[in-house]
């Protein structure tokens, strides 16, 4: 998978979560002394085989676009010089554990759902986490780093 050998790779989805990856990946690429790799999979969904005629270039362009403004919200107009972008055709689970494979470490933002749902990690962030070869950091959409004992906290003092 592109260049993501020995760099931090990043899962973009648009997401608060996946912005937050990407701040905290420039954050800890110069002490790894690596770069960053920003993957941003797509692939068009199984229900509407058959049915809908595929339009994969407007799948990649939406893809592009995503990614496009996720690297703006992060970085602004100063992306790190060492950020390499690519976008995958496929499942984001399946190609982000592919893309950590020879990965310094996975980074994905884990999107915020409250209550007993929020306690859980997403699909996405499960499978980095139980099936990829590199460390992997979840963050949420927050950026900040939090612990059960916290929440416990704010649930009974907030």
């Amino acid at each position: 998978m592109g260049s993501a050998s020995g760099r931090i790779v990043v899962g973009v989805d648009g997401s608060a979560g996946s912005v937050a990856a990407l701040r905290m990946a420039a954050r800890l690429a110069p002490a790894f002394e690596t770069g960053i790799h920003a993957v941003v999979c797509w692939h068009f969904p199984r229900i509407y085989e058959g049915y809908v005629p595929p339009d994969f270039e407007a799948f990649e362009a939406s893809a592009k676009k995503k990614l496009e403004a996720a690297l703006e919200q992060a970085f602004g107009d100063e992306p790190p010089a060492d950020l390499t972008t690519e976008l995958v055709r496929g499942p984001a689970p399946e190609m982000l554990v592919e893309a950590g494979a020879e990965a310094v470490m996975l980074v994905v933002g884990r999107r915020g759902h409250g209550g007993l749902r929020g306690m859980h990690l997403g699909s996405v962030s499960t499978a980095c986490v139980s099936h990829a070869a590199c460390p992997v950091l979840v963050l949420h959409e927050d950026g900040k780093v939090h612990s059960r004992r916290g929440h416990r906290h704010e649930r009974e003092h907030g």
